[in-house]
């Protein structure tokens, strides 16, 4: 080991050379992390389990209010870990005559793991090639499993990715019961990588060829997901913009290392990334990192006084069923409100399409402000399968609305500024997707009810 490996980028290191700096940057990352965490406002102690959670450390520092506090702080120290990381990479992936580009994977969340994983297994090439007095190599289990033909390779390839995609989301969703980083990030890249891979068992394949077995994978896979009564289209519909990029992403790195290029590297390779997927999906459990607090405001003026305002806001009759797409595919979306009492301690239950929210009142400030907490949650949605039901674990509280509010807020003209804001939290990871969704339908919620609120307010009084 050279101190000038860690910032020669023309050099090449073995796995064990490869192994021993890891480990001994990850211990030196580790301490100083701990020092730098001690130092902190918050005061905020870390473990080794930190670091198989996605976004760790910058999750927590990179938010606008923690960076102008404290974010150089985390980030400074970092960065020449950052750096001898993608620099002993890149000369490992060059001793092993693997594409260096893939490196860019050693700063994306959980694939980091992967790819040191990979590296650190991948021998040199020069010990690739056998010598000629070695004869003929025995056939893998791979080889024999897939067959010559490209359509019968083809076929053997998408089953095996989707049996690796249907197991692993099985166990990470009923066994660790995880909707994290690993299922919607790892395991499409470990898919595609496997589809691509074992296509070329045989002979060397195309990068049109590579990619077009690893979209086949991740079609069938989904529609083994609604078969097999997993899930529900909504949510692999809403998934497939993060999923298709990822699997096309590994479908380039197992095209790289097909066996048909790289006999002796490719069963290891092979090993690497179907280990990967437990150690990704177990790591996400035994964190168990916590969701944060999200808030959604929505706002209309309605051309009525706060007083008006107020008695369509404590309770409102039945609305008028949904046009929007979104309620009619299946996302749950509210029918009317109910109060039991007055004041502070009163029982409202907005009733949605899938049952009623509870919320019991904790601010009563006519006609001004409502505000309530949030004791029972509906599921979000109604599944679409061909089966009589379909309960996937996501549908119990990974998505769970904590406390809401209507603020009134008179103009000078004499109309209302109607507000409604709900303060919810999801347990999908990576949250900054799953909170565009998220946000959009709680969005078109809000207006559906403030826009009912509107209309009644604003409707003629009865004549006695």
């Amino acid at each position: 080991m050279k101190l000038n490996q860690l910032w020669n980028w023309n050099g090449a290191v073995g796995r064990r050379e490869y192994l021993l700096w890891g480990m001994l940057l990850f211990a030196l990352k580790w301490n100083l992390d701990r020092f730098v965490f001690d130092a902190l406002p918050s005061g905020r102690r870390i473990n080794l389990t930190d670091y198989f959670r996605t976004g760790f450390p910058a999750g927590e520092w990179l938010t606008l209010e923690t960076v102008r506090e404290s974010g150089w702080t985390m980030l400074l120290p970092a960065l020449p870990f950052l750096w001898a990381g993608v620099v002993l990479t890149v000369q490992r992936l060059r001793s092993a005559c693997l594409p260096l580009w893939l490196a860019v994977f050693f700063v994306v969340p959980v694939l980091k793991w992967l790819l040191f994983l990979a590296a650190a297994v991948v021998p040199r090439r020069e010990a690739l090639e056998p010598a000629p007095h070695e004869g003929i190599r025995p056939p893998s289990w791979l080889e024999r499993v897939c067959p010559r033909t490209r359509l019968g390779s083809a076929m053997a390839s998408v089953v095996l990715s989707c049996g690796l995609l249907w197991a692993a989301t099985l166990l990470g969703t009923q066994g660790f019961e995880q909707y994290g980083w690993g299922l919607f990030l790892g395991l499409p890249f470990v898919a595609g990588f496997l589809a691509a891979m074992s296509y070329g068992v045989h002979e060397v394949r195309t990068w049109r060829e590579s990619l077009l077995v690893a979209l086949l994978a991740v079609l069938v896979a989904s529609v083994g997901f609604v078969a097999l009564a997993i899930e529900g289209v909504i949510c692999i519909a809403m998934a497939a913009p993060l999923a298709v990029p990822l699997a096309l992403v590994g479908a380039m790195l197992g095209h790289a290392v097909q066996p048909a290029r790289q006999r002796h590297s490719s069963g290891q390779m092979l090993r690497a990334g179907v280990l990967a997927v437990p150690l990704m999906l177990g790591g996400e459990r035994l964190v168990d990192a916590p969701s944060p607090l999200l808030e959604v405001k929505s706002s209309l003026d309605v051309a009525a006084p706060p007083d008006r305002v107020w008695t369509h806001v404590v309770r409102f009759g039945e609305l008028p069923p949904p046009t929007e797409w979104l309620f009619r595919l299946g996302i749950a979306y509210p029918q009317r409100a109910e109060m039991f009492g007055e004041g502070p301690g009163a029982l409202r239950h907005c009733v949605f399409s899938t049952g009623p929210f509870v919320e019991p009142v904790e601010v009563w400030d006519a006609p001004r402000l409502l505000r309530f907490g949030v004791t029972k949650n509906p599921p979000p949605m109604q599944e679409w399968t061909p089966y009589h039901d379909v309960h996937p674990p996501h549908l119990d509280g990974f998505l769970a609305s904590e406390r809401g509010q209507f603020q009134l807020i008179p103009l000078p003209d004499g109309g209302t500024r109607l507000e409604g804001t709900t303060w919810y939290r999801h347990n999908m990871w990576p949250v900054s997707y799953w909170q565009t969704w998220s946000d959009y339908i709680i969005h078109c919620i809000h207006l559906r009810v403030l826009q009912h609120i509107k209309t009644r307010a604003e409707a003629p009084l009865a004549k006695p």
